[in-house]
């Protein structure tokens, strides 16, 4: 009888064992960067997997070596990143510890812009009217893909503008500034953002190719996710955010929800689309 309750004993402890490593797998350790076109893929795809029974811790990093170097230790599972060009050099170092998931959208693009009302269309007319710039070009944060990007174009073309560094709040104010007064203005920007749907601007020509073309998003994964996580997997994959949705949520943002009540507008207003995302094979 000892004998026996001692068996029974072992396999309740192996089966509780079993039950939590379950509930273990039924955690996601997130990573993502807080900006605007990442927040919004972040959050629809953590509200796709909380619908499956998932729960969803999410990490926000400031720069991509930080959230690949997380990635690559484990310390989060998951990342929404460009591989192509943005991220190439982060992913190049590190893919052999990494895996690509799935594409969740397309079409990032980023280079200099200047307002609608401006009347040049390339970055080869720029040294023309350098004056009407006032021989700069506005620029964000130093050490950005954007930024780094945008010193090849000066070189690329022989810009005599001077590339300012400085940060996303400032170019935004110059920007704002700028046409509020029908001034010439030229800033380094990126598509998605909500300034395109605030402002009348558009991106310079590039024949010579100095900026990438538009670029995909993917997840990705710590090597080995897919095959311990088959669910989460396609619950992932399932995901595809338009770069327009990612525009309107920016949109609905600087307008003044907050980007959990706009990102929560979105998939309340999608919630058949989710419901279709998550009619997915049981594992």
């Amino acid at each position: 009888m000892n004998r026996f309750c001692k068996a029974l004993c072992t396999l309740a402890l192996v089966g509780l064992g079993i039950a939590q490593v379950q509930a273990e797998e039924k955690v996601i350790n997130m990573g993502t960067l807080s900006w605007e076109d990442l927040t919004p893929i972040t959050g629809i795809t953590k509200k796709a997997l909380e619908d499956q029974g998932y729960t969803v811790n999410v990490t926000s990093f400031s720069e991509w070596g930080i959230a690949y170097a997380a990635l690559s230790k484990g310390d989060v599972q998951v990342l929404a990143s460009q591989i192509d060009y943005v991220a190439q050099d982060y992913w190049n170092k590190n893919k052999n510890k990494l895996e690509k998931i799935s594409p969740v959208s397309h079409g990032l693009y980023q280079a200099i812009a200047v307002p609608k009302y401006v009347t040049i269309d390339s970055l080869e007319q720029l040294n023309e009217q350098a004056d009407k710039f006032g021989n700069k070009i506005v620029g964000i944060e130093p050490g950005s893909g954007l930024m780094s990007e945008a010193a090849t174009a000066v070189k690329e073309y022989g810009l005599k503008l001077n590339l300012l560094e400085g940060s996303t709040a400032a170019m935004t104010a110059a920007l704002k500034s700028a046409v509020d007064r029908k001034e010439w203005v030229a800033v380094t920007l990126w598509e998605p953002s909500w300034m395109f749907q605030k402002f009348d601007v558009k991106f310079l020509k590039d024949p010579k190719g100095a900026f990438a073309p538009p670029q995909g998003y993917y997840w990705i994964g710590q090597k080995g996710f897919s095959a311990n996580n088959p669910q989460a997997r396609e619950v992932i994959a399932s995901v595809y955010v338009p770069l327009a949705d990612i525009t309107a949520i920016n949109g609905a943002v600087k307008d003044g929800k907050s980007m959990d009540q706009a990102i929560k507008d979105w998939t309340d207003s999608h919630a058949e689309l989710l419901k279709r995302w998550n009619n997915i094979k049981k594992y």
